[in-house]
């Protein structure tokens, strides 16, 4: 799925701002709507995740624990 236009995107913290295997996610959409767009920075025109506020936290768990 496409994510709409005019989303605002925002890097992981721990990308380092290089680049390279980066998960993105729209922060004021989610805000707005209650829904998490995720996609992947190397592909911002391609398909994204939208995913529920709990399965937003346990993928941030996920990335945590595992780096």
């Amino acid at each position: 799925m496409r994510a709409p236009q005019g989303i605002h995107w925002v890097g992981s913290t721990y990308s380092g701002g290089q680049g390279g295997q980066c998960v993105q996610w729209a922060p004021e959409h989610a805000a707005a709507t209650g829904e998490f767009l995720v996609r992947d920075s190397k592909n911002p025109g391609g398909p994204h995740l939208t995913l529920t506020a709990g399965a937003f936290a346990g993928l941030l768990a996920l990335a945590k624990t595992h780096g």
